[in-house]
This record gives structure tokens, sequence and C-alpha cells, in this order.
């Protein structure tokens, strides 16, 4: 996105304004704006962590060339994909204690599987 001649990011002129500070309001609005379009929509949250677990977190996203910010994303995203694995399995395994595999169920393959070397 690009400032209009004038006004804006090197002009000192914002809006017919030459009050520095209303640069850089008008540079986060443009940021922002181009994050939510350009990008996922996010938003700041605060999180109370222990201090051990955050000096890790930042000797890994160091070694990552990362942030804490994507490299928390990114955990919590696997603990999402975890626990709606664990949901499903968990929802499998009552139905199989519902409505147990009955012996001859799956028998009338046993003839159908080629093993390899059996002659």
């Amino acid at each position: 996105m690009r400032a209009p001649e004038g006004r804006g990011w090197g002009s000192g002129v914002v809006a017919g304004h030459s009050d520095g500070a209303l640069i850089g309001a008008s540079m986060w609005i443009i940021l922002a704006i181009e994050i939510h379009i350009g990008g996922a929509r996010m938003r700041t949250v605060q999180m109370t962590l222990d201090e051990e677990l955050v000096k890790e977190v930042d000797r890994v996203v160091k070694r990552l060339h990362s942030s804490r910010s994507e490299f928390t994303r990114r955990a919590l995203r696997d603990a999402l994909q975890r626990y709606a694995i664990e949901q499903q399995e968990r929802q499998h395994r009552r139905g199989y204690e519902r409505y147990p595999v009955a012996a001859e169920e799956f028998s009338v393959w046993g003839e159908e599987q080629a093993w390899g070397d059996e002659s």
C-alpha cells in the first residue's frame, strides 16, 4: 500500500498535520489493515507462563530464527490436532465397547489375504 504524494510515511505530513506522532499512528493503521487483509486475522492475548518455560522457548526460537508468537501458534495448532485425534479415538473405542467385533465378522476375508511366501 502506498501513501499518496505529500502524505504519510516519509513526508512528515498526515492528513494536513505535521505532528510526527500522527505519522506513527497512520503507519500502524495501514499495517493493521494489511495484516488483516493479506493474512490470517490475528488477535493479541496475554498468557502467564513459568520463567523456565519462557527461557527454553526463547532458546528454541532463536535457533529456529522464529518468534515466540509463531512458536506458540504452531504448538497450539499441534495440541488442538492431537486433541481432535484423541477425541476420535475415544469415540471409536466407545463404539467398539458398545458393539464389539463378532468373531466371524472378518473371517470371510482370511482366505483372501496374501502374505507372500506361502505356498
